[in-house]
């Protein structure tokens, strides 16, 4: 270390040293200022208000079912069966699927729907097609009608009809 980086050094830590005993000196003005404080009278603190009356709530709704609990509706014992295997029209929404035609084949009736592909297949009563579990319930010249077991929205399930008309040819 050179001289004069020692001398910085020490006038550094003098100053250190001294500068806290600067406000040690005479402090008559402020004890006067805080006397002449505490001399001035007190404000006026205004009284608390006082609370109103509780009224009490007779609650009559006790007995009812709490509306933060589901309603448990007896189990109508409607599920699909995810046991069996799927058949392959019910990889096809229903809507994208087209009925082209029927048939009877030794006395059963068939329907014969087209796939979105363009692939037909022969199809009969208690077939399944579609997505929503839908097993054909009856073949008609002009449709053909099903039944599809779709989720109730609160944890169970419902049967709904559905239906399939006999697309119509374009002209051309």
């Amino acid at each position: 270390m050179t001289s004069t980086s020692m001398r910085r050094a020490a006038m550094c830590l003098a100053m250190v040293c001294v500068l806290p005993l600067a406000g040690c000196g005479n402090h008559t003005a402020l004890q006067a200022w805080v006397a002449h404080v505490k001399a001035r009278p007190g404000g006026k603190i205004s009284p608390v208000p006082k609370p109103k009356p509780y009224k009490g709530y007779a609650y009559s709704a006790g007995d009812l079912r709490s509306p933060f609990i589901p309603a448990s509706k007896p189990d109508n014992n409607i599920r699909p069966n995810l046991h069996r295997k799927k058949q392959f029209l019910e990889q096809f929404p229903l809507d994208s699927l087209k009925l082209v035609g029927e048939i009877q084949i030794n006395g059963t009736q068939y329907a014969l729907i087209e796939d979105p592909q363009g692939l037909v297949h022969k199809v009969t009563k208690g077939n399944y097609m579609g997505q929503n579990n839908g097993r054909i319930t009856a073949i008609l010249p002009n449709g053909i009608r099903l039944t599809e077991i779709v989720p109730n929205g609160s944890g169970g399930w419902l049967k709904r009809p559905a239906s399939l008309s006999l697309a119509q040819k374009s002209g051309g």
